[in-house]
């Protein structure tokens, strides 16, 4: 089963299957905004929304922290042009 989880310590979400680090959502804290910055999921996953995953989980740390996103990571502008969901998260 795959894993979704934060990594504060690492700046970013992970997902993990058996123990393998298959994808990740990075961010960068300048003050109360994270800059996410990186979307990647290992090729081998791809089609199963962990793209999607990723970054609904670096939206719930956002806002249980208040804190607004950024999105300079392509899949991630995209997804928040996309979805009113993001709106107020949303630091552009």
């Amino acid at each position: 089963m795959i894993e979704i989880k934060i990594n504060p310590e690492e700046s970013r979400v992970e997902a993990i299957d058996d123990g393998k680090i298959i994808g990740l959502c990075e961010y960068k804290i300048k003050g109360h905004v994270l800059d996410v910055y990186h979307t990647e999921v290992d090729s081998a996953y791809g089609g199963r929304g962990l793209a999607k995953k990723l970054l609904d989980q670096v939206v719930a740390y956002a806002r249980a922290e208040n804190k607004k996103i950024y999105p300079t990571c392509s899949y991630v502008e995209k997804k928040f042009d996309e979805d009113r969901h993001y709106r107020d998260v949303d630091a552009r």
